[in-house]
């Protein structure tokens, strides 16, 4: 039996296994799937030579991660930063746009330029600082906070703003809120909140900073990245090896599992104890997505012809909208016109479909474990801001929420986020405690989205597990993960 088993070989149970591997201990990594990568997929979904994303598409995290800054994964993996960051099409043939200059996207934003550089321009002087605070857990000790306090000042500041009724007091126009609120509505819940702000503060910063990244080939080039180097430093990864109870790893010193609370009760639920196991029972899943991948025969026809240029594309409309969108989300309700989230990769990656041809990512929120079939609302909403976009479509394939849940058990209900995000579950996630990836049974732990800092493709859930597992277990000091 190998010193450390990994169950999963998503991005964090790889990136625990690679600081494992990278201290010189023996590794395996078992996924129950045909193929590794989680959530960071790439596949032929439609037809052969089209290479779609199965779940994420668009890497915010892939240059900020302290994980992947000391993995050097811009070394390992060619990461295209598109000029322009995302954008938010409004009626009328407008549209707000998250320039990767600050400076630009003030300038475009006319009357309110000046106020969104005053909320943004204040953070950016503090870009790596607050990366670290929202890439822990918020109870770990020490606080975080204490390490950067003007940082925290800042963020906090912004996010008690952005994340309350006080939203809108700054500006005055329309383009401002809906850039703000097209990455606050990432994670699926009611605008505004402060869990909404916080994640959105921190993706608006780094489309200022470092981009937004889209992976050339896919996301399956982070994956491969990181197995490849779990193999070069002796580790070993299994497909199609379920592990159904951790009786079949009790030999392994360390055990980190990159699963969602239900993955651990369902492996350990008789060893653990009573007050831990009613945590996890409580431990609330979110909403899901719908998610449709299309083919085109040419770029989608959008009105303004700079929303072209964007990694990604938030299709709410204006703040309202949007707002009232992911309400009916959360009352239980399929919203007629949906917050969908776009991105084509063929237009910074033309090797991901034949020539002439283009692949479209896109999913909107929808209630957990719906099996509605939302593409002809999708595409409906695509249309409102890109006239004629139907007549490219040469095929689609729908994934729903329920869908969602059996292509990965994490996905409870099509949550592809592995867990509500709220203010109270971002502070008991999945129990309240300053080591939140430890478990109570000796050696085990948990790695997965379900544990701090939360959804996203960084790696750090499984960073911070094997780094308490090194001196807990090994007595072993973190070492290099340079390329």
């Amino acid at each position: 039996m190998a010193d450390v088993t990994v169950v999963g070989a998503g991005p964090n149970g790889l990136a625990a296994a690679v600081v494992m591997a990278r201290a010189g201990l023996s590794v395996q990594v078992r996924e129950a799937a045909d193929t590794i990568g989680g959530g960071s997929r790439t596949k032929e979904l439609i037809e052969p030579g089209h290479l779609h994303d199965v779940c994420s598409a668009v890497h915010p995290m892939a240059l900020a991660s302290p994980f992947f800054r000391d993995f050097e994964l811009a070394r390992r993996v060619r990461l295209i930063v598109p000029e322009l960051s995302y954008a938010n099409p409004l009626s009328g043939g407008r549209a707000a746009l998250a320039w990767h200059s600050l400076e630009r996207t003030a300038e475009g934003l006319g009357r309110d330029g000046a106020a969104y550089r005053a909320l943004m321009e204040p953070l950016a002087e503090h870009s790596e600082a607050i990366t670290d605070l929202l890439m822990g857990s918020l109870l770990q000790s020490p606080p975080s906070a204490l390490r950067h306090p003007a940082a925290a000042l800042r963020l906090g500041l912004a996010v008690l703003e952005q994340g309350s009724p006080a939203w809108n007091l700054r500006f005055r126009g329309e383009e401002a809120p809906a850039l703000l609120t097209g990455v606050a509505a990432h994670p699926v819940g009611r605008l505004p909140s402060l869990s909404s702000a916080g994640a959105g503060t921190m993706l608006s910063l780094l489309a200022h900073t470092v981009g937004w990244p889209v992976p050339e080939g896919g996301s399956q080039a982070i994956i491969e990245a990181m197995a490849d180097d779990v193999r070069a430093h002796g580790g070993d990864i299994l497909t199609s090896s379920p592990v159904t109870s951790l009786d079949e790893v009790r030999g392994s010193r360390a055990v980190f599992l990159d699963t969602a609370p239900a993955g651990l009760l369902a492996l350990a639920s008789d060893r653990l104890p009573a007050r831990y196991r009613r945590s996890l029972e409580q431990f609330r899943y979110g909403n899901g997505a719908c998610k449709v991948d299309f083919i085109l025969s040419e770029p989608v026809p959008w009105s303004h012809p700079d929303v072209a240029r964007a990694g990604t594309v938030h299709l709410g409309g204006s703040r309202a909208e949007t707002a009232r969108a992911e309400r009916q989300v959360a009352d239980g309700f399929h919203p007629d016109v949906p917050y969908v989230l776009t991105s084509q990769p063929t237009a910074f990656d033309a090797g991901r479909a034949p020539q002439g041809r283009h692949i479209l990512w896109a999913y909107c929120h929808v209630p957990a474990g719906s099996d509605i079939d939302m593409t002809a609302t999708i595409t409906r909403r695509i249309e409102d801001f890109a006239p004629g976009f139907r007549d490219t479509v040469i095929a689609s394939r729908a994934t729903t929420a329920a869908g969602l849940e059996r292509y990965n058990a994490n996905y409870v209900g099509g949550d592809f986020g592995a867990g509500a995000v709220s203010l109270l579950q971002m502070l008991r996630r999945p129990v309240v405690s300053p080591s939140p990836w430890r478990t109570p049974l000796d050696g085990v732990y948990l790695c997965s989205s379900s544990t701090p800092p939360g959804p996203g493709v960084h790696g750090m859930g499984g960073y911070h597990a094997a780094q308490i597992s090194l001196q807990r277990d090994f007595g072993l000091p973190v070492p290099s993960l340079a390329a």
